[in-house]
């Protein structure tokens, strides 16, 4: 069930053409999954469906799922924004596996880690629901399934990884802090001697947050045509950011 080292090493592209594939449907050019249409997305099929059961005209509905979306985005933004200032971006952006959702000395018991084993994950996971409100239904669940299985695989590669590493310590650092669902109260102390780097997590994921951006600006035009193009926007942008932006070696 865990994922290979290829799978670990190539995971950003992975979860790219699972992205892609999702918005695409290309399925659907040989079985016909998904309505046709301007609203054909799941933002306007759930609009229509709520409309219908009176939980508010359909301009409520779509205000309401876009505020759903904002709140995923911005939370998933800020998750992995968090946890990455504690990680270090060369550690985050990395092929390889290292002593992280730790630091190189050991674990990393500060910010986000207090509460969740895997903020980045659990971000990118919120981040992918506010993505799948522009996505055909079939393409929603696809991605929404497979990007779950893909965390898990990842998670159950990298826990093996950190325990032979790390030892007892990491095993008793998981018997108290939960693998994805954050606890409500922080379960460890902390390290206070961990300075966060936020200027750099901030521009490690500029992606994450120009979607953000882009869901709270412009979705109150009720386009999801636009808001993909300002998706497409954000992936550049972040690209250009990861080549330009300094980043810490690896040790």
């Amino acid at each position: 069930m865990k994922a290979t080292g290829f799978e670990y090493r190539h995971r950003y592209a992975i979860h790219t053409i699972l992205y892609v594939l999702g918005f695409v449907a290309p399925w659907n050019y040989a079985v016909r999954l998904d309505p046709v249409g301007p609203n054909s997305h799941v933002w306007g099929i759930l609009a229509s469906d709520l409309a219908q059961l009176r939980v508010g005209n359909i301009g409520v509905a779509f205000n309401v799922l876009l505020a759903v979306a904002i709140a995923c985005a911005f939370a998933g933004a800020f998750l992995r924004t968090w946890g990455s200032a504690y990680l270090s971006m060369a550690v985050v952006q990395d092929g390889g596996m290292h002593t992280a959702a730790t630091s190189e000395v050991g674990i990393v018991e500060a910010g986000p880690f207090r509460y969740v084993r895997n903020p980045l994950y659990l971000g990118t996971f919120l981040n992918t629901l506010a993505l799948a409100l522009l996505m055909p239904p079939s393409g929603a669940i696809f991605t929404i399934v497979t990007i779950g299985i893909l965390q898990v695989r990842l998670i159950l590669a990298e826990e093996p990884f950190l325990e032979a590493r790390l030892g007892g310590a990491y095993v008793a650092y998981c018997r108290l802090v939960p693998r994805m669902w954050p606890s409500v109260r922080p379960r460890i102390a902390g390290d206070a001697s961990l300075v966060p780097r936020w200027g750099q997590a901030l521009l490690g994921e500029s992606y994450v947050w120009c979607v953000a951006i882009a869901f709270a600006v412009f979705g109150w035009r009720y386009s999801a045509v636009l808001l993909v193009q300002c998706v497409v926007v954000a992936f550049g942008i972040s690209l250009v950011v990861r080549a330009l932006a300094p980043v810490d070696s690896v040790e």
